[in-house]
Parts: structure tokens; sequence; C-alpha cells
């Protein structure tokens, strides 16, 4: 047994008949806010679900299916500050009218996770930062369904946590979370808390300050004991001042830092091509050469995910499987087709600075990049020597791309603009030559043009099969 698995967790919170007569108010009725109406009604509280945008027929039929009273297309006060407690979406920002007028009642508000984690006894395996996280949740995932244990999928991915409370009793979550979600938790615990790292993301929800996206990245410790695990990645700068102040904490957790090399401290690692994952009653080994995902960034999922796993007691033999079959997450270098010796990848999701820095240094070949979007308060410093070195072509793919513009003009030699996912794809056909690739790696949010980032790099594979 691993060190997390002989763990026991606290006893699901009970049914309080006192619930029968608090009002919980949902706001947003997507995945999270319609699976945390689903847990509120199941548990005897009083809800309302209210959004201000159309609900999607499949949540709305999900609510009527518990006869849960919602709103679309507004948000009606008189129904909402009346509330005992508040449960918001993540993407409704604190600036909004409705939740001003909510803290001014000092009605307490939390995330959908927060709330789902009153309910369920089930060991939670949670994964944050700034790139990586859905492909290293992902393969957690993969690799304990693999093993036989009866687990769940959550948070950015997956069902939401509340609905499938709700609805299944499952022993392991395995969770992504965002900055958003983990602004809103306070006395949720993760049994394994996975820090990847830390670079400059969502700073327009921030107040454009780095410390404060730092700070929140960092509340996935909060509530762990000696007893828990932190996985994080050993040579991240930023992490590591906000290590050595965790350490001052009495109660932390038990630091298993992971890097590329071996180092004094570090418990996982690369040494001699192999993969090597030290944990308190195993020693893992794994040949580089054979596990499935590529690239330096891949290699420091892999570690942490094989670091989890062995902590909750997944056998070597199981382990080496699953790191070996994974298929990799859609959207994430996602290789799409080979067109006339052209290679066509959707990196939709890097909708940040360093994850396009990632796609680019996995780049062998000369590349036409696709970038473009809502701006987030990006630097694009971070990925100017490589888009010097590796980028023959530059396509802005957006609505207002002046500071795109600003920044990369003169530096590649030819730049060109798009306004549809059709106008950059034939454009980039265009401007490949044979042996080159062409990388949609965005660096910014998708909102300006597309649904999502899942919309944007569907639209481009669908672009692309037309070639």
């Amino acid at each position: 047994m691993g060190l997390i698995a002989t763990i026991k967790r606290k006893e699901p919170q009970a049914l309080n008949l006192l619930d029968t007569m608090r009002r919980l108010v949902v706001l947003g009725g997507g995945e999270s806010g319609a699976g945390a109406a689903v847990l509120a009604k199941k548990q005897g509280f009083d809800v309302f679900l209210s959004d201000s945008s159309e609900i999607k027929a499949k949540y709305k039929a999900l609510l009527e299916q518990y006869n849960i009273p919602f709103e679309e297309k507004q948000h009606t006060e008189a129904l909402i500050l009346n509330a005992d407690e508040i449960v918001k979406s993540p993407g409704i920002p604190d600036k909004v009218a409705i939740i001003q007028k909510i803290k001014a009642q000092h009605i307490p508000v939390i995330s959908e996770i927060e709330f789902a984690g009153r309910y369920t006894g089930a060991k939670m395996i949670c994964i944050t930062g700034s790139n990586g996280k859905t492909t290293t949740t992902s393969l957690i995932y993969h690799i304990l369904k693999n093993a036989g244990l009866n687990v769940g999928l959550a948070g950015n991915i997956g069902d939401s946590l509340a609905l499938q409370v709700a609805e299944n009793d499952y022993d392991y979550y395995v969770i992504e979370l965002s900055s958003f979600q983990l602004d809103g938790m306070y006395d949720f615990k993760a049994d394994i808390a996975i820090l990847l790292n830390i670079t400059p993301d969502h700073l327009d929800r921030y107040d454009y300050k780095f410390e404060n996206y730092v700070a929140s990245k960092f509340r996935i410790l909060q509530n762990q004991t000696a007893h828990d695990a932190f996985i994080f990645w050993n040579d991240d700068p930023v992490m590591e001042v906000g290590i050595r102040n965790y350490e001052l904490v009495t109660n932390h957790a038990t630091l298993y830092p992971f890097a590329e090399n071996k180092k004094v401290g570090v418990k996982a690692y690369t040494e001699n091509n192999k993969l090597i994952i030290e944990t308190p009653n195993s020693k893992f080994t794994m040949e580089e050469e054979l596990v499935a995902l590529t690239g330096t960034h891949n290699l420091y999922n892999s570690l942490a995910a094989g670091l989890a796993a062995k902590l909750i007691g997944i056998s070597d033999d199981n382990l080496r499987q699953s790191l070996s079959d994974f298929k990799g997450v859609e959207h994430r270098l996602e290789k799409v087709a080979h067109v006339r010796g052209v290679e066509y990848i959707n990196d939709s999701k890097a909708t940040n600075d360093n994850s396009c820095w990632y796609a680019l240094q996995s780049m062998k070949t000369p590349t036409v990049l696709i970038l473009g979007g809502t701006d987030k308060g990006n630097d694009y410093t971070e990925i100017e020597s490589l888009v010097k070195d590796k980028v023959r072509s530059l396509i802005f793919l957006g609505v207002d791309n002046s500071k795109l513009h600003a920044f990369f003009d003169g530096k590649v030699n030819t730049i060109t603009d798009a306004g549809s996912m059709q106008e950059a794809v034939n454009k980039a056909y265009g401007m490949a030559q044979k042996g080159d690739t062409v990388l949609l790696s965005p660096c910014c949010a998708s909102f300006d043009l597309f649904q999502n980032y899942e919309d944007r790099g569907r639209q481009f594979k669908k672009c692309v099969e037309k070639l």
C-alpha cells in the first residue's frame, strides 16, 4: 500500500436537517453550477440557480430532472440576495455587479469544489499549475483507472465534482483545479496536492499583480498536514520562494519535489536515460524511451503523475504500462494531419506565453505559428527568442492584433492577420513549405472569435481536414 492509500479521510458531512431551511443560490448554469445545484437539492437545501446568459439545453434538462428552479439571461436580485450561501461558477469574476452586491451583504461565496468536498470521504488528488495540469490530471486518472481503482475525473475536466458526488460513490477523485476554483476554496483539503509550475496567466483577474496569482495557486496547500503529500517542480524559481515560506508552516505536508536531474531531496528525476521515482516504500525505474509523452514539459508531467501513483500504491507494472500507453490530451500538441509534407499541430489549449514556449521548444522544423485571441496581460518576451529561431511566418488570429503587431513586427519576415480559422489555415497552407510545421499555439484566450479553446481547436482540425 502507498503512503496516501493508508490515510483515512474524514467522513462525509451527514445531511443536516437545518439544511432543509437553508437557501443556497448557484450562480452560473454550466457544468460546475448545474452539478452544484443537483448536489444541493439532494442534500436538502432550498436551492435556486441563476445565469446571466442562456443555459445550454443539457443543463436545463438536468435542472428540470431534479425539479430545481432556475432563471437565465438575468440575475434577479431578490432571488439571490436572500441566500445563506452562494456557489459561484469559476468563470464569473468578482468585479461583476451581482458579486459586489453579494459581498456587500457578507453572504459567503464558495466554489463548487468546496461545496462538493463537504459530502464525500473520497481521497483527493488535486493538480494545478499554469501549464500541464490537464495532461497531468488525465494521466493520473488513466493510471488509477487502469489499476482498477474506483476513481472519478473532475474539476476543469470531466463531469463536475458536485454532480459525481451526488450521483456516484468514488473512492478517489483526480481533480484539475484552476486558480479561479482555488479562490473559492477554504476548508477543502487535498490528500495529494500537485503544483506543476507558476508563470504569469489570467493577470486580468488578479489586478495585473503576479503575486496575487501566485498566492491563488498556493491555496491548493491549505489544510494539508504531514500525512498529506505536496508534489512540485523543484526548479521553478517562482515556486522556490513560496516553498521556503510554506516550510515555515508548523503542519505542512510531506514534500515530494521532481526535477529533470537528480539533486539532493528530489524524489523524481531522470538519470542514465531512465525515470526514477522514490517514495518511502519503493523505487520505481522506467526507460525514458518507453514513456508515451515526449518533450521536456511532458517529462515533468510524467514524473509528477508517477509520484502521485506510487504514493497511492499503484504497482510498478501498472504504472509502467500506463505511462507507456497514454494517448495524450486533445488540443495539447495534438498531431492533426500531414498535408503535402507539412505537419499540422493543434495546441489550442496554449492560452498563455509559457504554454506556447513549451510548444515552440518542442518544434524540430521551421514553423508557421498561429497566434492571437483575447490578451490576458501577456508578456511576449518569453517566447521572443524561440519565435526568432524557429518561426518562418506568423499569423495573428484575433479581433484586435495591435499588441501582437507592436511586439513582433520586424522580428519575423512574414506576418499577416486572419479574421477566422478558415482564413488562418488557408494562409498557413500557402506559407508553409515541405518539411515545415503549422502550429496553432495561440498564447491567448479564445473568447473573441470562439466559444472556448476547444471550439478553436476543433475548428482548426476541421479546416485542416478540408485541405
